[in-house]
């Protein structure tokens, strides 16, 4: 595994990490090698690519790259060592429907559908706000933050108006992007300092889209100033446990079920057929350990009324509630998707712009 951040970051990086060891226990004779903070801020002159290479030369016969910043090396290692079976979480380099395929035998990508997981992250910080005020601290901009911060907008509107009864046109939804999936300092924004930045400006829930929990420690320190601020980190299942008082949940990834299952695989046939998964969540339960690879876990912060209608919310995504239906509008107001029609997947994965009603940038400079 190439693990974008540190293998413990309460986040992204360490989710995967989690996942690399439920595969140990639960396959016997698999061993993870693995290397952390793949980054330029980290390992500035050496690619993913070129640490992919280690990992071979330390035996290893499939490589993991876990994000989406490795989408270039990622190809470009599969098509210099086609014996050697790659798997990128995320990209879209094996889906011959979309706009970046790569002829490589040997490639194939896996995702959640985390989309569902930011809408019921939206839904909880509708339902919570007093300020009718949410921040969505965002990492870099490409196809997927913009249509997982799309995605929590949604559910952030249609719980505001149909659970919490209030008139969306009153909710403010901003976000503000700090340049990469966590803090390098002198390349990024501080995501402290924008998280507080949201707080000072009235936002009293603040959901993350990066791999770490700054948004949850601000939090915490507003509210013992006096303040009655709320956050939702992301990506890992214990992230609440830095400020359990004001979590009102965590939307989070949940690798070892599938990693399993082509780990097993492989090692069962020797093969890896190249495919492109966008996996649902387990609607029957989101936060089985052993079927759901998005789940959502509930913080203590979260009341018991909004608790309630969150599960309402999460049953009707069960049963079929499809957010991204027309009519939708781009940020600038050019129509998308007209009234009556769902998104295709294609639509939602290269979402082009944020979503009209939503404040922020929606290109990167």
């Amino acid at each position: 595994m190439l693990l974008v951040g540190p293998y413990n970051d309460h986040g992204y990086s360490e989710a995967h990490y989690i996942g690399g060891q439920y595969v140990m226990e639960n396959l016997p004779g698999t061993e993870m090698k693995y290397i952390d903070k793949v980054n330029t801020g980290d390992r500035p002159g050496t690619t993913p690519a070129q640490l992919a290479e280690e990992l071979v030369n330390q035996g290893a016969t499939v490589i993991i790259f876990n994000s989406d910043d490795m989408k270039d090396s990622a190809v470009e290692f599969a098509q210099n060592h086609p014996d050697i079976i790659t798997i990128h979480a995320s990209g879209d380099s094996a889906w011959q429907e979309g706009e970046n395929y790569v002829d490589a035998a040997n490639l194939s990508n896996v995702f959640g559908r985390m989309e569902y997981g930011k809408m019921i992250a939206g839904c909880a910080a509708a339902l919570t706000t007093q300020t009718d005020q949410i921040g969505y601290l965002g990492p870099l901009i490409n196809d997927e933050t913009r249509r997982l911060a799309a995605s929590v907008y949604l559910g952030a509107r249609y719980c505001y108006e149909n659970y919490a009864g209030k008139d969306p046109a009153d909710l403010t939804f901003r976000v503000s992007w700090i340049g990469f999936w966590f803090n390098i300092p002198g390349v990024t924004s501080d995501p402290t300092q924008v998280a507080d930045e949201f707080i000072n400006s009235g936002a009293d829930v603040i959901i993350s889209g990066i791999d770490t929990t700054e948004a949850l420690a601000q939090a915490v320190k507003a509210t013992e100033a006096g303040k009655s601020v709320y956050a939702i980190p992301y990506d890992y299942e214990g992230a609440c446990e830095e400020g359990a008082n004001v979590c009102l949940g965590v939307p989070y990834f949940n690798w070892g079920p599938i990693y399993l299952k082509y780990l097993r695989e492989i090692k069962e046939t020797g093969q890896f057929p190249r495919r492109f998964e966008w996996l649902d969540p387990d609607w029957a339960n989101i936060n089985n350990p052993d079927t759901s690879i998005v789940g959502f876990l509930k913080g203590e912060a979260l009341s018991e009324e909004a608790s309630q209608k969150l599960d309402q919310f999460i049953a009707e995504l069960a049963g079929g509630l499809n957010l991204w239906e027309g009519p939708i509008n781009l940020q600038d107001g050019t129509p998308y998707i007209e009234e009556g029609r769902a998104a295709t997947d294609h639509e939602i994965w290269y979402l082009p712009q944020l979503l009209e009603g939503m404040q922020g940038q929606s290109v990167a400079e």
